[in-house]
């Protein structure tokens, strides 16, 4: 799993107060993209991580977790 570093928020949450500020230039909008996608994949995988290591059950303590989780569990 990709994680997120403080080292990439830092940069974003800069490049983004520079934007509001003085602008950017063509070479600092192309890293915020960049920057940007970075954070959205490592994001997406922690997300999907949390969903396959969730276990669901219902009142009664039966394990009622959906397919669906239970084969991507399966294949990673």
């Amino acid at each position: 799993m990709a994680k997120i570093s403080e080292k990439l928020i830092k940069e974003i949450n800069e490049l983004a107060h520079k934007s509001k500020t003085i602008g950017l230039t063509d070479e600092e909008k192309q890293r915020q993209q960049v920057l940007r996608q970075e954070y959205l994949k490592a994001f997406r995988a922690g997300f999907k991580q949390q969903l396959q290591n969730i276990k669901v059950v219902d009142e009664k303590g039966r394990d009622v977790t959906p397919e669906k989780i239970k084969k991507a569990r399966k294949y990673n």
